[in-house]
């Protein structure tokens, strides 16, 4: 069958909710990573039903077409961007919430809701959903359970993998899945629940999930943040927090590069050459006595400390670490990377950062969840000439550079990605962490999924 057909029994089958606009098919080549594909594709399915998802899965199942599945388009890895060839379905407008059950602490919801939009709602009812990325105002719940998702509470509240009790699959032939369970314990067969979050549209195309919610977290909360004369030191200090025992609910770093970018572009203060800040939250009804000690010891550790008198302070401070990404824009082009190292490294890896700057002559601002050991080194580069402007073209050096850092979190015991996941930008690296037999074993199990390897061609797992 040809392309012009595949549209056609499409829009047979779907109607309007086939968009083949020149404007559609751009928007859908790119993610936030700044990766483009090479042309546009077929046609964007905007799936309004699980019944529309299976008709789109069956079609393309039939007639072999690739379909890429997208949500709100926030990803950092180019894993849900689109190229010739290939269908769009888009779970964007399946954005109901189908129940809540506070007192089981769960919620059942389709994956195009956004994730600022279903916390709204639950706190009616006394809960929430602990996952925050920090894009949860635009991201879906359905694309932060296919990324694997994290954000700035993941220390204290865990990421998506620790907050999903289900979900419902559609299978690349259009069979429907239901996995997991609403049960607080289940352990019946093997747990693909699991295996899907974070699959990356690999195996199958999320029409729901099964949530499990918290009750929300009663009291106040307390924020401080405490300036340190590098960031070596200020690794070492969030390192010393988390092995104290005490449990912040926040706790991010920012570099010296990312601390005077933002300042900068806040018209605050020029902080102190080299200087790196850690900005902490506690929460709960002991906020206030685990504050103060977070406080004390960082002050011990030669911290120049300011705790926050109240909420509407606390919020003025986080100000500037939620200021970071707009900042990073005005440095010129950036490549924001993502990787994870055990807490007790991150002295280390901070250490291999500078060591790259200096033998790549670039710039790397970095700012980290110091609470769960993920940085983001955003690697700044000037654009080449003639680039296109909607497409981040990374000059060779800069991938280098990107190689060995990884490499190094690598060898300091960590991981590619602690939540951006591995798309189109980090699968030539795959192997080298999870090692050959893994990485075809992974593959394999992929395709018990998806024989025909219609899903997401091309992503997570290169030839």
């Amino acid at each position: 069958m040809s392309e012009h057909d595949v549209v056609a029994e499409l829009r047979r089958q779907l109607g309007d909710r086939v968009d083949t606009a020149a404007e559609a098919l751009r928007a859908a080549r790119a993610d936030k990573s700044g990766h483009v594909s090479a042309g546009p594709p077929l046609a964007v399915v905007h799936a309004e039903s699980v019944a529309d998802v299976q008709a789109t899965l069956r079609i393309a199942h039939r007639t072999g077409t690739p379909v890429v599945t997208r949500g709100a388009g926030t990803g950092l890895a180019g894993g849900a961007n689109a190229g010739p060839g290939e269908i769009v379905l888009s779970v964007a407008r399946m954005d109901r919430i189908l129940e809540i059950r506070p007192d089981d602490l769960l919620a059942v919801v389709e994956p195009g809701i956004l994730n600022a939009v279903l916390n709204a709602v639950l706190a009616e009812h006394g809960v929430w959903w602990a996952p925050d990325p920090a894009s949860r105002a635009i991201s879906t719940v359905g694309g932060n359970i296919a990324t694997g998702a994290g954000g700035l509470l993941c220390a204290k509240y865990g990421v998506v993998r620790d907050a999903v009790l289900g979900v419902d699959l559609v299978l690349a032939d259009g069979r429907l899945l239901r996995l997991g369970h609403r049960s607080v314990k289940g352990v019946t067969g093997l747990d693909l629940t699991s295996l899907v979050i974070g699959s990356e549209g690999i195996l199958g195309v999320i029409v729901g999930a099964t949530l499990k919610l918290r009750p929300r977290v009663p009291g106040t909360t307390r924020t401080l943040t405490a300036v340190f004369p590098d960031v070596r030191s200020a690794a070492v200090a969030a390192a010393a927090v988390t092995a104290s025992g005490l449990q912040p609910a926040i706790m991010e770093l920012m570099d010296a590069l990312s601390l005077a970018a933002v300042h900068r572009l806040l018209g605050l203060p020029t902080p102190p050459p080299d200087a790196a800040q850690l900005t902490i939250q506690a929460d709960g009804v002991a906020a206030d006595a685990e504050a103060e000690a977070i406080a004390g010891l960082l002050s011990t550790l030669g911290g120049q400390v300011a705790l926050a008198a109240d909420e509407a302070e606390g919020e003025r401070l986080w100000a500037v670490r939620r200021a970071m990404h707009p900042a990073m824009e005005s440095l010129g082009t950036t490549l924001i990377e993502d990787v994870s190292v055990p807490r007790s490294r991150l002295p280390e890896m901070f250490d291999e950062i500078a060591r790259i700057e200096s033998a790549y002559g670039i710039r790397i601002p970095t700012v980290c969840h110091a609470g769960d050991g993920n940085l983001h080194p955003n690697f700044v580069f000037d654009a080449p000439a003639g680039a296109d402007a909607d497409e981040v073209v990374v000059p060779a050096h800069i991938w280098a550079a990107a190689d060995d850092l990884f490499r190094a979190a690598l060898r300091l015991g960590g991981t590619l990605t602690g939540e951006h996941g591995i798309g189109i930008l980090k699968r030539r690296w795959l192997a080298d962490e999870l090692g050959d037999d893994q990485w075809e074993l992974q593959r394999q199990i992929a395709r018990v999924f998806d024989p025909a390897g219609i899903l997401n061609p091309g992503k997570v797992f290169a030839d």
